[in-house]
């Protein structure tokens, strides 16, 4: 009986009893307490837990580490299950349905966030909403407010996002027919090729002749495309991860969903960005004033 709870002949797959979860939500409460007591922090305020003044950067960034910990000790009991042989048929379709769904998700949070420009953009001079006209001009972009050139820097870092998108389904095509060396060079050039999108988009936020709180227009502006960066960060992240695992020869032509994942991710990443640079860089600076122009 023992025997046979070991060895199942099936393709369900019951995981041991894990610490992770458990640890993962403390981290994320943590985490979310200790990001608020950094913020009235940073505005020399109080923030009274119990009688204590818990006000101050350090509960965050433990928070932060545990759940960093959490991530990397969950996901190698992850690759080592993969390696007993317990991500069967069924197994792996079902962590395809759960990135599917994670993707999923992330595409409604950017809906937030597009939604939010094209309310302020479509409707700058509202006549019930008086303050939106005064901060707008009653047109868009707010009048007298310089932005980006779309086909300057923008239109670049498009450029390196659709060759990013072409090194990775490259470095997927050698995996498939087991090209260990494609893979690795398709790799190499997706991350550094993400590496570089971010120098670029830091660059472009440096001299960006408009801030966050100067208008409707910046806070949109850097929310949206802000955590487009965000999510290529850990894009890059994810694929630096398969490119180590890859050279350690983890991943097989009938066994990569790691890689799998990551390469959904960047596609998804790659997409929405189109749809930033169509509509808040180059619809919306249709009639603006452009900087250096």
């Amino acid at each position: 009986m023992a025997d046979a709870h070991a060895k199942p002949q099936h393709d369900y797959h019951l995981v041991d009893p894990s610490p992770w979860p458990f640890l993962g939500s403390i981290g994320a409460l943590v985490t979310a307490i200790g990001g608020v007591a950094y913020m009235q922090y940073l505005k020399a305020g109080d923030f009274p837990i119990f009688g204590y003044n818990i006000a101050n950067p350090w509960l965050f960034f433990i928070g932060l580490l545990i759940v960093i910990y959490t991530m990397f000790a969950w996901w190698s009991d992850t690759i080592k299950e993969a390696h007993e042989g317990h991500h069967t048929r069924v197994v792996s379709l079902h962590l395809r349905y759960g990135m599917i769904m994670f993707i999923a998700s992330e595409v409604m949070f950017f809906v937030a966030w597009f939604w939010a420009f094209f309310d302020a953009s479509l409707f700058p001079g509202e006549v019930q909403n008086y303050a939106r006209t005064t901060f707008t001009g009653g047109v868009w972009p707010p009048k007298g407010l310089e932005v980006l050139d779309p086909f300057h820097l923008p239109l670049y870092n498009t450029i390196i996002l659709l060759l990013s998108g072409t090194t990775v389904t490259w470095a997927h095509h050698s995996l498939l027919h087991g090209d260990r060396k494609g893979l690795i060079n398709g790799l190499v050039l997706t991350v550094g090729l993400g590496m570089l999108f971010t120098m670029v988009q830091a660059y472009e936020y440096i001299h960006a002749p408009f801030g966050f709180k100067d208008s409707i227009y910046g806070a949109t502006f850097f929310m949206a495309t802000g955590f487009h960066g965000f999510h290529v960060i850990i894009g890059t992240i994810f694929l630096a991860v398969c490119l180590v695992r890859a050279m350690k020869g983890d991943f097989t032509p009938k066994q990569h969903f790691g890689f799998e994942a990551a390469a959904w991710y960047w596609h998804f990443v790659d997409v929405v960005w189109l749809f930033l640079f169509a509509s808040i860089y180059v619809w919306a600076s249709n009639g603006a004033l452009i900087e250096g122009h």
